[in-house]
């Protein structure tokens, strides 16, 4: 099936329903250090208006991985809307990241897509057949918010994200300076 977009890009026929057909709302980056890819991607971008967030089972109620409870934790760096750049490093695993590393070493981890409700998302995304690697859900100021990462990297070549933003965050973090 040609989709007319560039070899190696995909098109909605590889997305897993919800998400087929949204636009990319998020490029996910694993880093190994914060602060450092928070000092390089701010001379890309020429700007350094990042949101910094920790997550972790003390953060986030609902955290899985694997179809297990999840004790995973990760420093995130947000900065823009369109798409929104997520810088990712991880604490502690196991994890989708930590995997990741160790597979394909640290860059481009994944793409993220805005739905109304991680919930539906996941029951009908696992309906399609495709696999739930990752997800956490309650970390908003009111108990909302929620991502949730599928095994698509045979589709896609990497692996998406469906991202239900919360109505209010935590405020953000200090900027780190440096490793912990």
């Amino acid at each position: 099936m040609t989709t007319g977009l560039p070899a190696g890009v995909p098109g909605s026929a590889v997305l897993p329903a919800p998400l087929a057909g949204l636009p990319v709302a998020q490029v996910g980056i694993l880093v190994p250090d914060l602060a450092a890819g928070i000092a390089t991607w701010s001379a890309l971008l020429g700007g350094d208006d990042w949101l910094i967030y920790t997550y972790g089972p003390d953060t986030v109620p609902q955290l899985a991985y694997r179809g297990e409870p999840g004790t995973f934790r990760m420093r995130v760096a947000l900065i823009g809307n369109a798409p929104q750049i997520e810088l990712i490093e991880s604490l502690e695993g196991p994890s989708i990241y930590t995997e990741w590393i160790a597979e394909h070493g640290y860059g481009l981890h994944h793409l993220g897509f805005r739905v109304p409700s991680v919930a539906e998302a996941i029951r009908e995304v696992t309906a399609s057949g495709v696999g739930l690697l990752q997800s956490g859900s309650g970390y908003g100021q009111g108990g909302d918010g929620g991502f949730a990462y599928f095994d698509t990297q045979d589709t896609v070549g990497l692996i998406v994200e469906a991202i239900e933003v919360p109505a209010r965050r935590r405020p953000s973090e200090p900027l780190p300076r440096g490793r912990r």
